[in-house]
């Protein structure tokens, strides 16, 4: 195909009325499509439901350690699930603790008791000048919203193929003590499915913090989400590589069950070094007398061990990469060679991130919406919503049917043709 940009005028505008006509045709269906979040479909939900059956009332409701899990108590979450978790996060189970549904609120918490407490001994936040977050970009809108929420000022760090920046990271962390902090989803990135190279978590561990409080918030998400069996991301654990450098409680690793089991009744943890995981316990002491173990024990009895998870992570992959590699052919082959859009193929995770020409996001996701798809905002996947080049769009498309997804992306890139067409037409007139 013709890179649109080497077309004439007369060409350009012929393409745009074919397209348009097509666009219209599609319009007049009256459609209403939603790929705005990553959410799992009805189809992987299906495959949790014997969760519902491990547990009745004639079951043996004690946790291995003997505790009634009807009962309050066991605040670090029961044995069995922190080993289920801490196989799962590639840490030993003494150091991890189990929380209730929603990794998003334990991080929420974890910021919050930073502002008004500090971070072990430190001056709480919310009593310093200022407080600034890096904040790799594109990168998760609600990571963003948690720390504009507290006020803290966030700074852009681009992500490159192996990770962050970490030329810029070094910048910032070392020499500014203000910096306290770092949002990182390291394995199959929200939203560009990118893995940190080993050179890169080898370099977050060597960090030298100006500010003894700094921490990186790493939440590995998508740890166990692969979409293929022969192609996956291999991550080096961050835990113990800070431990080899000398700085053992540089790191806040998050993770949960939410897209493998149900997102609404999931499990969270956080694993964390000694030192950090007893700080934390101070807060949570006050907080609450134990989450929720009978959801604990039900997942440990359905998943057994983590071959069990992956197991099942296997059947979410097979509903998931058909669903990937049919938008990411529809892009190659209706966009490739227009040099109007560019993107990554993840091999794990839920998004693809695309890239179209500058000045355009905004006006493509309308452009959808317009024919009945929804998608994620454009700027979204920047701190205040604000991508600087208005080109990056995040791609869901976990939640649709098939069927739904192929014409929710035949109208994505008809948008992509057309809103480009108008900016070349535009740069043609003046």
């Amino acid at each position: 195909m013709t890179p649109y940009r080497e077309l004439t005028m007369e060409q350009l505008t012929e393409e745009k009325t074919l397209l348009e006509k097509k666009f219209a045709r599609i319009k007049a269906q009256n459609l209403h499509l939603d790929m705005s979040r990553g959410k799992p479909s009805e189809a992987q939900l299906d495959l949790a439901m014997g969760m519902m059956d491990v547990l009745s009332s004639t079951s043996n409701l004690k946790c291995e350690a003997g505790v009634d899990c009807r009962n309050y108590g066991v605040l670090d979450g029961i044995p069995e699930a922190q080993e289920l978790l801490a196989d799962m996060t590639e840490v030993p189970a003494n150091q991890i603790i189990i929380y209730g549904n929603s990794s998003l609120n334990v991080m929420f918490d974890t910021v919050a008791h930073s502002m008004t407490h500090g971070v072990m001994g430190s001056t709480p936040w919310c009593k310093l000048d200022k407080v600034k977050f890096l904040c790799p970009v594109p990168g998760y809108d609600r990571h963003f919203a948690i720390t504009e929420y507290f006020g803290i000022e966030m700074i852009n760090i681009p992500m490159t193929e192996d990770g962050p920046d970490m030329d810029l990271v070094e910048k910032y962390v070392n020499h500014d003590e203000a910096v306290k902090g770092i949002w990182c989803v390291p394995k199959y990135s929200n939203p560009q499915g990118i893995t940190y190279s080993d050179e890169t978590v080898r370099r977050f561990a060597r960090l030298k913090p100006a500010a003894k409080d700094f921490r990186i918030f790493w939440d590995n998400a998508y740890g166990i989400h692969h979409l293929y069996d022969d192609k996956q991301d291999h991550l080096i654990e961050i835990l113990m590589e800070c431990k080899k450098e000398g700085n053992p409680d540089m790191v806040y690793k998050f993770c949960s069950t939410s897209k493998i089991s149900f997102p609404g009744s999931g499990v969270a943890a956080m694993a964390a070094s000694p030192a950090n995981l007893e700080d934390i316990r101070k807060h949570m002491r006050i907080q609450t007398i134990g989450h929720d173990k009978l959801n604990q024990l039900r997942h440990v009895r359905y998943f057994k061990d983590i071959h069990g998870m992956v197991k099942h992570m296997r059947k979410h992959a097979d509903i998931l990469r058909p669903k990937f590699e049919a938008v990411l052919n529809i892009l190659d082959d209706e966009l490739g060679g227009l040099e109007i859009g560019s993107w990554i193929r993840p091999r794990g995770g839920y998004f693809i991130s695309f890239d179209a020409l500058p000045g355009c996001a905004k006006a493509i996701v309308a452009k959808a919406k317009e024919a009945g798809v929804v998608m994620t905002g454009a700027g979204a996947t920047y701190p205040y919503g604000k991508d600087p080049q208005d080109s990056n769009i995040r791609i869901a498309p976990s939640f649709p049917t098939p069927e739904e997804l192929a014409i929710a992306a035949e109208i994505f890139v008809l948008s992509v043709k057309l809103v480009s067409l108008d900016k070349y037409i535009a740069e043609k007139a003046s």
